[in-house]
């Protein structure tokens, strides 16, 4: 360990500190998290749930804070020293309530699955009812998958889309008022259009239900006004900082006109239950440190360069489904209303060899399942193409469309052997990583990393 001579004036101190004691003291991590900063900037990342945090949320990530035991909420802590914790908790209240339009924001949940069953316990009794919507037709695991706590435990009931790739919302009605949900998800990880929150309370008010909405995916568009928000339609919302918000790990739950208002059957508001449901029934001390990266992505998500960058995504996801639809690839729902593109994949191709082959490539994507799909999640017929990254790249109109003949030419090249297996010839493989290197250096990820 390295002999301190003079005490921390600072966090860029304790920064630079960190850094040259992992470079001299364990060499083998140093050496694979600089090779992990160098795969992403060689590679061009299409994945809908992530995007690059800036350098200032990193250092805020690693703030001292991380020393501080902060139990309980903002105002009401069961630990001395948490003053600076208190400071910095309330700022990033402030600024979630006020990039949201919120009357309500917790910002301790350790991310938007764990702010999602910290609702759903504060709201549900195990076994009852739960309405959302189906993974395979581009929902979340956390909206009542029978492979997730959520289906477990509750009585889960499962809306999807029409064969066009379109949320059904008379269905989602009959569903509503045959079963009679104490509560309704809305919200997806793959659909590509607009979703109607407002339809949605419709729906909830006729059920008597409560509506939770999860923006998780969309949450940078809902934040500059590019997508309709759910925050005075839903009774909660609930999102994760990473994705969209290019933030830390973590989530954010909120409320809007109903905050205040009494939750039916129940003689508590929905803001205090909301805390109560975060600590102490899910959660013990908050992560302090990934409090403060919040604040820095919320601060951030409130620039006019932010803003920009979500302009990038809409306009990027638009030529980029333009571009695959010329190529006679079907975009389900016929366009993109948000950052994701959902491509069904053709000749014998399946996504498990898609997401393979163009990985190899340099081009990274996930494999996801299409509305009829007759295989399995681990191999499916479709690919979740996200801009996220690609915005934050700056790609323009030319650059999406060289990118999606890349991809095409790839698909196009490869061979498949089954469902998982394939070849592409050694020649080729190099040409086209070559294609994707010109693209990095093209685009650069200059500005996050």
């Amino acid at each position: 360990m390295a002999v301190i001579t003079e005490p921390l004036k600072n966090q860029a101190d304790l920064l630079r500190r960190g850094l040259a004691d992992l470079r001299a003291e364990d060499a083998e991590l140093a050496a694979i998290l600089d090779a992990e900063v160098t795969r992403q900037q060689h590679t061009l990342s299409l994945v809908s749930s992530s995007c690059a945090v800036l350098p200032r949320t990193l250092a805020a990530s690693a703030s001292v804070l991380v020393n501080v035991t902060a139990e309980g909420m903002s105002g009401k802590r069961h630990s001395a020293g948490c003053e600076n914790v208190e400071r910095v908790e309330s700022l990033a209240i402030r600024r979630a309530r006020q990039l949201f339009g919120a009357q309500y924001a917790n910002v301790q949940p350790h991310s938007a699955s764990n702010a999602v069953y910290q609702v759903l316990t504060a709201l549900l009794e195990p076994g009852d009812t739960l309405l959302g919507m189906a993974v395979e037709h581009g929902g979340h695991l956390t909206h009542g998958s029978l492979a997730a706590f959520s289906g477990a435990y509750y009585k889960a009931i499962q809306y999807g889309t029409t064969s066009d790739g379109l949320i059904d919302y008379d269905k989602v009605r009959l569903l509503a008022l045959a079963h009679r949900p104490r509560v309704i998800l809305c919200g997806a990880s793959a659909y590509s259009r607009e979703v109607d929150f407002k339809r949605f309370r419709e729906i909830a008010d006729e059920a008597g239900a409560i509506l939770l909405a999860d923006i998780s995916h969309i949450a940078g568009l809902v934040a500059t006004g590019r997508h309709p928000s759910p925050i005075d339609a839903a009774h909660v919302t609930v999102t994760c900082t990473h994705k969209q918000l290019a933030g830390p790990r973590g989530g954010v739950i909120l409320s809007g006109a109903d905050a205040n208002t009494k939750i039916p059957g129940l003689r508590t508001t929905f803001s205090r239950l909301l805390d109560q449901a975060v600590y102490p029934r899910m959660q013990g001390a908050p992560a302090a440190n990934m409090i403060a990266a919040k604040a820095a992505a919320l601060g951030y998500a409130m620039s006019a360069a932010f803003d920009a960058c979500m302009a990038q995504i809409r306009s990027t996801a638009d030529e980029m489904a333009k571009a695959f639809q010329a190529k006679d690839y079907e975009v389900v729902g016929g366009c993109s209303e948000n950052h994701t593109v959902l491509v069904r994949l053709r000749g014998g191709i399946t996504g498990a060899i898609a997401e393979a082959a163009l990985g190899h490539c340099g081009i990274i994507v996930n494999r996801h399942r299409v509305p009829d799909d007759p295989r399995s999640a681990f191999v499916t017929s479709g690919l979740r193409i996200g801009t996220g990254a690609l915005a934050q790249r700056r790609v323009d109109v030319h650059g999406s469309r060289q990118i999606v003949d890349l991809i095409v030419r790839i698909l196009n090249t490869v061979a498949p052997l089954g469902e998982q297996d394939y070849t592409l010839e050694p020649l080729l493989l190099t040409q086209f990583r070559s294609e994707v290197e010109t693209l990095c250096r093209d685009y650069p990820l200059a500005d996050y990393q």
